[in-house]
């Protein structure tokens, strides 16, 4: 039977997930108005990206939370 008992790292992962959105969300904000300078299609291609980069940090971070390394089994 396996133990259900939640782990710390559950805790910690997510705290390091809701800070990394913060940050993200942060220098998104802060480079707005000098993206807001670009033509419209440069402009929505900057924050389609921007909206899926934040992805790339956050999936070893969800590895390392569920099993306890940084890698991907």
């Amino acid at each position: 039977m396996q133990d259900l008992k939640p782990k710390w790292r559950n805790g910690v992962g997510m705290a390091l997930i809701l800070l990394l959105i913060g940050a993200w969300s942060v220098l998104v904000a802060t480079l707005a108005p000098y993206v807001a300078r670009l033509p419209f299609l440069v402009e929505m291609l900057f924050y389609v990206v921007a909206g899926i980069a934040w992805i790339l940090p956050v999936r070893p971070l969800l590895s390392w939370t569920a099993t306890g390394s940084w890698r991907r089994r």
